[in-house]
């Protein structure tokens, strides 16, 4: 019997083809991405290409190209054949959408987070929110201000994610990048809301130091539709 060839294995050897872009990349794309909308660089509306997605966000064609469908799955962009890349624009659907989105989430993980967060967690969470409502009763000024928005959005990251659950918390993420874009791209915390986004706040966390989920929830929806009347500028 006639033995095969040394290199006969070689033969049956498919080669595993290379990944195009490493996925790090591509995150980094998309980040840089959201971070331009957020700065305006990029702006609701506008049609861009892939090439000067490329100079806006400073990342290889290949992270471009591969974050796109992430990017049209979360609704940021829209493909529009014959023209380019549409971002997403700002509407009254948008707007409905993302408010209605916000009492679904947020209703649910903040009964879950009373029901779980630590008496200590809910303790210290409520002193910095004291902490900076105070400051800001006694003179205002730009790095209190950011100290402000830092602790917002801070609070409902940590209230979602308490939830331990993924999808929820990168759908949150995302419907947060809707919202800034609804209050046109202003991501600052505006000095005429600090003390009432903080007493808005004070009324969802005293609701949590007394663990009532009931109280806790209606206190969330009051301030997320405390937020949408400042959003339409009602």
């Amino acid at each position: 019997m006639r033995r095969a060839p040394w290199f006969w294995p070689l033969r049956l050897i498919r080669r595993v083809p290379k990944a195009a872009t490493d996925p790090r990349a591509r995150d980094h794309a998309y980040s840089s991405f959201t971070a331009k909308l957020l700065a305006q660089d990029i702006v609701p509306g506008q049609i861009v290409s892939q090439r000067e997605l490329v100079d806006l966000t400073g990342m290889p064609l290949g992270a471009i190209r591969e974050m796109i469908p992430r990017l049209e799955a979360d609704g940021l962009i829209q493909t529009v054949p014959k023209r380019g890349l549409k971002v997403l624009s700002i509407d009254l659907d948008l707007v409905r959408n993302a408010f209605q989105l916000r009492h679904i989430l947020e209703a649910e993980a903040v009964a879950v987070f009373c029901a779980d967060a630590t008496d200590a967690e809910i303790a210290g969470i409520a002193a910095a929110h004291r902490e900076i409502r105070q400051k800001a009763l006694e003179g205002l000024s730009p790095t209190l201000l950011e100290q402000a928005q830092r602790l917002d959005w801070g609070f409902h990251d940590r209230v979602v994610d308490a939830m331990r659950n993924r999808i929820i918390s990168d759908i949150h993420r995302v419907n947060a990048i809707k919202m800034r874009l609804i209050r046109n791209s202003d991501t600052r915390m505006l000095p005429e809301l600090a003390v009432s986004v903080m007493d808005e706040h004070l009324a969802v966390i005293d609701a949590l130091v007394a663990r009532d989920a009931p109280r806790a929830v209606a206190a969330m929806h009051a301030h997320i539709d405390s937020a949408k009347r400042r959003a339409l500028g009602m």
